[in-house]
């Protein structure tokens, strides 16, 4: 008997049926790619509000068009703006020297005054509160166990604005709010869509973790920014490849761009800056920590993988074969070795100097000469310093209070006290009638219903590029993997929450997907795309109302004590 399992629907031929494999992931939700023109696949065009939208505000076509145009610099710009206010609102405030500020404030005062970090004396910290024109820098070197970019970028806000608590979170501040910014136009170009690019922002923009950071003296933040900017530019440079790509192939009698798998293999893509400054910015990233050189690692596996997927639209047989001739190597050196150059351009303060720590390993016995003496002196003490630290972070196991596994990062299970007082009825903004002591902390802790919602966003975001082949949610996966994964590696190590930072843009980029899926797709009925419009404006107006009512904990401000009670939700959080 003749098996009809596979039997083709009436009308279609057995051989243009989908194969077998496609059938049964049907049922979980996969669904083949949509029959659309080569061009469209390899530069997908961006999204236009709908001419009916437009009629029903009373807008005419020409006037539509100049309002689209403006609003792909106009909403990111005024997002962001928004973010820059709330940042910058009260940025001394507390005038304390706040968590690890203790290190990297001091360090970056001295790094950008002598160039190389100092051994500051124990409580010195009231001191730079009270007079910090009257504080030495010490010129004993200091022990230091991160790369220097992050403290060069505080010390610019200090040497503009001085040794203070405004001075030292200026630059912070400034980078949280360009990274606003630059989410907004990144989601624009990944989603091809000014509504959920600006919708990505703004969530970053109240996100209480990204807020918290981008007021503190921290390296994290510095970090996440460098990161961001490194993925934007090889999002830029995957559009510039394809459109080279586009460009190459030939076209048919009605002008239609085809496939053709000798251009698809042999084309060089030539020159490609973007790659050379994601180097960059990955060499900046992992001079300010070193688990940056676990994203330069995923993100350059990402943008072979993005090769390939262009080569094998564009008609390569073997796309793999093909990115393996013709783009690994140019890959590779567009940005490995510029990285490498870039850390190491980072020290040249303490390479410079003949009083850094370990400055002068290398003109000690036993400094690395023999087989290594060839090398120049500074660099074998820079060598030897950084197998030190790398020592030092290993075997970080001594407890803190703060402590947290990465598993419970996502549900925020235990956020960081970053500064804490309870002032007295009538002192530093606690009611004079309070009926007793109030509360004032600030609380690394993201906004609970932003990342909540993005437990489920990341479970959409899996799915739909595992089912649904979305090239943009494997590029958010990758994000969020990059930053948060290596982690498990160092459990015994210890670590808290506010590493989270870093992969934070992705979880917006997850969320705003998500809330693009609810909206419904283009060409839905009136009736869905009102419905999903209701539930996912209704989402974001929960997650932003979440922000204002945590406000006080990510400021500082004091609140009475039962206020602040009512804002511990679970108990680890106290």
């Amino acid at each position: 008997m003749t098996s009809t399992a596979h039997k083709a629907p009436q009308g279609q031929d057995a051989g243009d049926a989908p194969p077998p494999w496609q059938q049964r992931l049907r049922r979980f939700g996969y669904a083949p790619r949509a029959e659309i023109g080569l061009r469209e696949r390899l530069v997908p065009p961006y999204t236009r509000p709908s001419e009916r939208m437009w009629s029903l505000l009373g807008v005419s076509p020409s006037r539509a068009e100049r309002l689209t145009r403006l609003a792909a610099w106009g909403g990111p710009l005024l997002v962001a703006l928004v973010a820059g206010v709330m940042r910058f609102w009260h940025l001394g405030s507390p005038k304390a020297v706040i968590f690890d500020e203790t290190y990297y404030a001091k360090d970056a005062w001295a790094l950008v005054n002598q160039g190389y970090e100092g051994a500051w004396p124990k409580d010195v910290d009231k001191s730079i509160l009270a007079n910090p024109d009257a504080v030495a820098i010490p010129t004993e070197p200091g022990y230091v166990v991160h790369p220097p970019v992050g403290k060069w970028v505080i010390g610019l806000g200090e040497q503009l604005f001085g040794f203070t608590p405004f001075g030292w979170r200026f630059m912070v501040a400034v980078l949280g709010t360009l990274s606003v910014l630059m989410l907004c136009r990144i989601g624009r170009r990944l989603f091809r869509s000014t509504f959920l690019g600006c919708l990505a922002g703004l969530l970053l923009a109240v996100d209480g973790l990204h807020f918290v950071m981008s007021r503190t003296a921290l390296l994290d933040q510095v970090l996440m920014f460098f990161v961001l900017a490194a993925f934007g530019c090889l999002l830029i440079d995957r559009d510039h490849a394809r459109r080279r790509l586009a460009a190459a192939l030939p076209r048919d009698e009605e002008g239609l761009l085809r496939p053709d798998a000798e251009v698809a293999e042999t084309l060089r893509l030539g020159l490609r800056p973007w790659r050379i400054a994601a180097g960059v910015t990955l060499g900046l990233a992992f001079a300010t920590k070193w688990n940056g050189l676990y994203i330069m690692a995923a993100f350059g596996v990402m943008a072979v993988l993005w090769d390939a997927g262009g080569r094998r639209t564009a008609g390569a047989i073997s796309p793999y074969a093909a990115v393996l001739k013709r783009d690994l190597v140019p890959a590779f050196v567009s940005v490995v070795p510029v990285a490498v150059a870039t850390y190491i351009a980072s020290w040249t303060g303490w390479i410079a100097s003949d009083k850094g720590y370990f400055r002068d390993w290398a003109e000690r016995p036993g400094g690395g000469g023999g087989t290594w003496g060839w090398l120049p002196d500074w660099l074998r003490s820079l060598w030897h310093y950084e197998t030190e630290v790398y020592k030092f972070h290993v075997n970080l196991t001594s407890g803190h209070t703060y402590e947290s596994n990465p598993w419970s990062w996502i549900v925020l299970g235990r956020p960081v006290s970053y500064f804490y007082e309870d002032p007295a009825p009538g002192r530093d903004g606690c009611p004079v009638d309070a009926t007793e002591k109030c509360a004032r902390e600030v609380l690394a802790i993201g906004t609970p219903l932003l990342w909540w919602a993005a437990c489920f966003a990341l479970c959409y975001v899996l799915w739909r590029w595992f089912f649904r082949r979305d090239w943009r949610a494997g590029a958010i996966a990758c994000g969020v993997a990059a930053g948060w994964l290596p982690w498990f590696f160092y459990q015994e190590r210890t670590i808290f929450l506010f590493y989270a930072v870093v992969f934070v843009p992705f979880l917006c980029l997850a969320v705003s997907m998500m809330i693009g899926a609810i909206v419904g797709p283009p060409g839905s009925d009136e009736r869905r795309r009102t419905v999903g419009a209701v539930g996912a404006g209704v989402l974001v107006l929960l997650i932003v109302w979440n922000f204002i009512y945590f406000w006080p904990l990510y400021t500082g401000e004091a609140i009475p004590m039962d206020a602040w009670r009512s804002r511990m939700w679970l108990d680890t959080w106290v």
